[in-house]
């Protein structure tokens, strides 16, 4: 998969691109991250990507000359045989991003991530986009951090990304539930125990064990995604019972 990401603030981003897991991905070939510097692609000398907005306002809005020549420029640089990109501009506005999206992303050849700075865009550029993604109910300074979490959880579900394929399928989300309680050594720290179960060797026990675990921790904290996630008759059963004992 090639993923490119345009911004004005490329120092933002490439450090983060050379490091940890994403470094190595990147330099191993099993993804290809680029930074794309969209004043690369501005008609004036000066490299201006920011006009004042007409009919007055605060701040300063992305021209659409230099955002539309990079956002071309990239998709001409596509895997050769690969889909037509996914453009997608980094948006307060845009669909909330999550878990399924991620999963939705890492089946395409090509994203080119588009980073806002300023007060936004100038509304033309939207339709450049097939996309326009938000990682929440906040406002940034510009959209390259925003852009840094859709690659990382797209990137991690690329096989081969990962050195251990499970770790992302049990994650958090991905089932539809929080991932339970995990622990490592020592077995006892300051009179805390790894549960005993963990240490048994009986590995169907202990997938049980996580399973329910992971029930118990989303009805505390995230009882909503109770709602929609993949449960067993047997499941819902018990999650019922535990319901019950809440409202005791």
């Amino acid at each position: 998969m090639l993923i490119q990401l345009l911004t004005i603030h490329p120092a933002i981003v490439a450090p983060v691109f050379r490091e940890s897991i994403l470094g190595r991905a990147n330099e191993a070939g099993i993804i290809d991250l680029r930074v794309v510097n969209i004043r690369d692609h501005a008609l004036s000398k000066h490299q201006q990507t920011d006009d004042y907005p007409y009919g007055g306002g605060a701040g300063l809005l992305m021209k659409p000359e230099p955002v539309f020549a990079a956002v071309r420029w990239a998709a001409g640089r596509g895997p050769a045989g690969a889909r037509p990109p996914r453009i997608i501009l980094m948006d307060p506005q845009g669909r909330r991003f999550d878990q399924r999206l991620a999963e939705e992303l890492a089946q395409e050849d090509h994203l080119i991530l588009v980073c806002g700075r300023y007060e936004g865009f100038d509304e033309r550029i939207r339709a450049l986009a097939t996309d326009e993604i938000s990682i929440g109910d906040y406002v940034l300074m510009g959209g390259e951090l925003a852009a840094l979490v859709v690659v990382e959880a797209v990137a991690r579900l690329i096989p081969g990304v990962l050195g251990d394929l499970e770790s992302s399928v049990a994650e958090s989300h991905t089932s539809g539930l929080l991932e339970g309680p995990q622990y490592t050594r020592p077995v006892e720290f300051e009179g805390m125990r790894v549960p005993e179960i963990l240490l048994s060797g009986n590995h169907g026990a202990i997938e049980r064990w996580r399973r329910e675990q992971a029930l118990r921790r989303t009805l505390e904290r995230r009882p909503d995604l109770l709602e929609t996630a993949d449960l067993t008759p047997a499941e819902r059963a018990l999650v019922a019972e535990w319901r019950r004992a809440q409202e005791r």
